[in-house]
């Protein structure tokens, strides 16, 4: 027997929302793997000096400049940039706020980015691999938050929860084509995104004494997930949630 190849040469991957934090870690981790990464953001100068990092360290990047909340735009784009072999459906957002607090305009905004947008992206890519006939391996972003509640998330958590069940059922509709799904579930993450909230140090407090390991995360600590899903090495695994969570779920 020999173990199951980590390299991702020859396959292009696509990352959303891989400008910054997770999804820019996810960018590093697969290039440096072997994979050609499509990187897709809105923001133009992230995406270019992100594909620029790479190329530097003797990968292999390019830029996709799209709003993954535009079905339209993501379908037009597929045709530009796909087919991929490998997704990271990474982009996300969370307005942490009580439910009889939160505006119909953030439940949309939350709703649209993390549940819709990557429902567009994973419909393109499956129809682009049909379509080639080439296997494959969607990796969703989740959360913790898609396995527990919390404080403030009534809505992030319904979105991921609803990510979990997306992911369940379409490894069943694409399996036997070859194309596996599972999501990645982390447990706070520090990045632009959750740098202030952990800040305040009563609320640090909290989550650090729920994390079995003691600290935060950081976004490396996502990268060999990453490349494990995208890889020959997880041949066997779909449908599952990868829990990165330093223990927060294990009680």
């Amino acid at each position: 027997m020999k173990t199951p190849s980590f390299r991702l040469d020859g396959r292009r991957a696509l990352v959303t929302g891989g400008s910054r934090g997770i999804g820019q870690a996810a960018v590093f981790a697969l290039a440096e793997a072997g994979a050609h990464v499509v990187v897709a953001a809105r923001n133009a100068s992230e995406v270019n000096e992100v594909c620029a990092r790479v190329r530097s360290m003797g990968g292999h990047a390019s830029a996709w400049i799209v709003d993954v909340t535009d079905s339209a735009a993501v379908t037009r784009g597929m045709l530009e940039h796909g087919p991929f072999q490998i997704l990271v459906n990474n982009a996300g957002m969370n307005r942490p706020t009580l439910l009889t607090e939160m505006q119909d305009s953030d439940f949309d905004a939350v709703l649209n980015l993390n549940v819709k947008a990557a429902f567009y992206v994973a419909r393109e890519v499956v129809r682009g691999l049909l379509e080639a006939g080439l296997p494959g391996s969607l990796i969703n972003i989740s959360s913790q938050m898609g396995h527990v509640g919390g404080f403030k998330r009534t809505v992030y958590c319904a979105t991921k929860h609803a990510i979990e069940g997306l992911t369940k059922a379409l490894a069943w509709e694409v399996g036997a084509a070859g194309i596996r799904v599972n999501t990645i579930c982390p447990t706070f993450i520090e990045t632009d995104m959750t740098r202030g909230m952990l800040q305040d140090t009563a609320f640090m407090d909290s989550v650090i004494s729920k994390i079995a390991l003691g600290r935060v995360g950081q976004p490396q600590d996502l990268m060999g997930a990453v490349v494990f899903l995208a890889s020959d090495a997880s041949a066997m695994v779909t449908g599952s949630s990868l829990m990165v969570d330093g223990g927060w779920t294990a009680i």
